[in-house]
């Protein structure tokens, strides 16, 4: 098996993917088969729909592409299905504190590490054919667990929330923080800045989201490890492009 996901990002590897907001199994093998680095798939937003999705996972497996699930808010049940059925890590939306922070560390991860059901039946346990320690094992030490700050208490809890044992890194939402914030609020650009100072004090992950290549190289040159495109917003301009031949 090649490295992890969470293990090249650890390397140091610049990793980048597409957010997809499934169903769309063809845009999947799409992504890898043009190259990218991990697929990000919607749940929260798109529909959390757990039989399309394991046919999503299965579909980039085949092309050694790991998959990131963004599950709902405080879903603990959401999040041991997509790990049972081969997601290698999770995106946990409005994380405004560091216990919102260590709860999804908890639904994440196995005993002791965490509350996780345990299960080798599952498509991640290869239907019972991995030992039991090995399964356990290397998902303690390969799940990418990653929270979204995506609001002003998240921003000012910060480095609280960076420092939660078992939380391997942040993504800022910055479309829910602008609409989260008020007048008396920092702006977009200084509440970004002052959450990716903390993720770089406490040397976790950082993942970007960006719209554009000249964005993806900008993030990767400030600090961050995973990239990923919103590709709705990348489609949707491909094909307003496509539609000015018309006039």
């Amino acid at each position: 098996m090649s490295l992890s996901l969470r293990a090249r990002a650890e390397a140091g590897d610049r990793l980048l993917g597409v957010l997809l907001r499934m169903p769309s199994e063809e845009l999947v093998e799409m992504a890898a088969v043009a190259g990218f680095d991990y697929v990000l798939i919607d749940c929260e937003h798109g529909p959390a729909d757990v039989i399309a999705l394991r046919q999503h996972i299965a579909v980039a497996a085949i092309h050694d592409v790991p998959v990131i699930v963004r599950v709902g808010e405080d879903d603990a049940g959401m999040i041991l299905r997509v790990l049972d059925q081969g997601a290698q890590g999770i995106l946990v939306p409005h994380i405004d504190s560091a216990a919102d922070a260590a709860a999804a560390v908890a639904a994440a991860h196995y005993p002791p590490a965490g509350r996780r059901g345990f299960a080798t039946y599952s498509r991640a346990g290869r239907f019972g054919e991995t030992d039991a320690a090995t399964h356990r094992d290397w998902f303690l030490a390969n799940t990418l667990v990653l929270g979204m700050i995506e609001s002003p208490v998240g921003v000012a809890a910060a480095t609280d929330i960076v420092a939660t044992s078992g939380l391997d890194g942040i993504m800022i939402g910055p479309a829910d923080l602008a609409a989260t914030s008020g007048p008396g609020d920092q702006p977009l650009a200084a509440a970004t800045a002052q959450v990716n100072a903390a993720i770089a004090a406490a040397g976790v992950l950082r993942m970007d989201i960006v719209g554009t290549a000249a964005a993806a190289t900008a993030a990767f040159d400030d600090g961050a490890q995973l990239v990923v495109y919103n590709l709705a917003a990348s489609l949707m301009g491909h094909l307003r492009g496509l539609i000015e031949p018309r006039g």
